[in-house]
């Protein structure tokens, strides 16, 4: 990599040099990254963003890196981590909670006020910015059912306000997927609800994905779309794949549609497997199975 320098007007930002972002995803997997920002608010994304420009250098945002895997190589230029802009606030019946909150905890935030909407994110372990970037959904439920509207930054400086239509909501999809920008805040729309049945329902919800996912370990999360017509998990055990082991990977014995990480994986362990996964899926069922895990940065180079 290229020696980057931070200019001195940056310096109030917390800016680590060739990090290894294996210390923040969740599958504890991923290279270094030549730069990796933590700014702690909008004016802080907007500096970040210039130098970028000024400096011709590429970016690029994560979240909390829970749906996601880099690979061994890392990435080039700037990582921005959202996780220190973390401000839920509730008005009325509005959430607003800036990118780097965890969707948890925006759950319980509107728990706390027995506002009724946001249940079925109660247990995704996503940011904010992750879960509007992906339309992030469980137990039938998805962020646009909820979603009000989103500030983003666009890579020009300028800054913009989507509405839920301009969003372009399909299944883990969001138009942001195709917008060179970065999402700073969300707001999402509830109604009131009764605090008690409220917290029985996330209480079922928890208990079902304790019961169901493979927490005790590091993993990227759900690794695949559900395909029309099939179940994932089921798909890959009909296949006789589940236990199967790549390296220090794992497809989850607890639950098929996950991929572990049981004896120091790399990012390669994941992407080989996930790519023989799909090849196998294929060859037997005529089943393209699609990632939903986000696959990004760069292999390993040969010199």
């Amino acid at each position: 990599m290229e020696t980057i320098i931070i200019p001195k007007e940056l310096t109030h930002i917390t800016v680590l040099t060739n990090e290894p972002l294996k210390n923040y995803t969740f599958t504890k997997t991923g290279g270094p990254a030549d730069l990796l920002a933590f700014p702690k608010n909008t004016s802080e994304v907007e500096e970040l963003m210039a130098f970028c420009r000024d400096a011709q250098l590429p970016w690029l945002v994560l979240g909390n890196a829970s749906n996601l895997i880099v690979r061994d190589g890392g990435i080039r230029g700037l990582v921005i981590m959202l996780s220190e802009m973390k401000q839920i606030t509730v008005s009325g019946n509005i959430i607003s909670a800036e990118a780097g909150a965890k969707l948890i905890d925006t759950t319980y935030a509107a728990l706390e006020h027995s506002l009724t909407g946001m249940e079925f994110a109660c247990g995704i372990p996503g940011s904010i910015g992750g879960a509007v970037f992906m339309n992030a959904g469980a137990y039938d439920g998805e962020i646009k059912d909820c979603f009000d509207s989103v500030d983003i930054l666009l890579a020009d400086g300028s800054l913009k306000t989507l509405t839920a239509a301009e969003m372009q909501f399909t299944y883990r999809h969001s138009v942001m997927q195709e917008t060179d920008g970065i999402i700073l805040t969300a707001r999402f729309a509830l109604e009131k609800g009764d605090f008690a049945v409220i917290k029985q329902r996330m209480d079922e919800l928890t208990e079902l994905r304790q019961l169901k996912q493979p927490l005790e370990y590091p993993s990227c999360g759900s690794v695949f779309k559900r395909p029309p017509g099939h179940f994932t998990g089921k798909l890959i055990q009909d296949a006789g794949l589940q236990g199967l082991k790549w390296g220090g990977a794992q497809i989850s014995e607890k639950h098929a549609g996950f991929i572990v990480n049981i004896d120091n994986a790399t990012a390669t362990d994941y992407v080989e497997l996930i790519a023989h996964i799909q090849a196998v899926i294929k060859e037997k069922f005529a089943v393209n199975l699609e990632t939903e895990v986000r696959i990004i940065g760069e292999e390993v180079s040969d010199s």
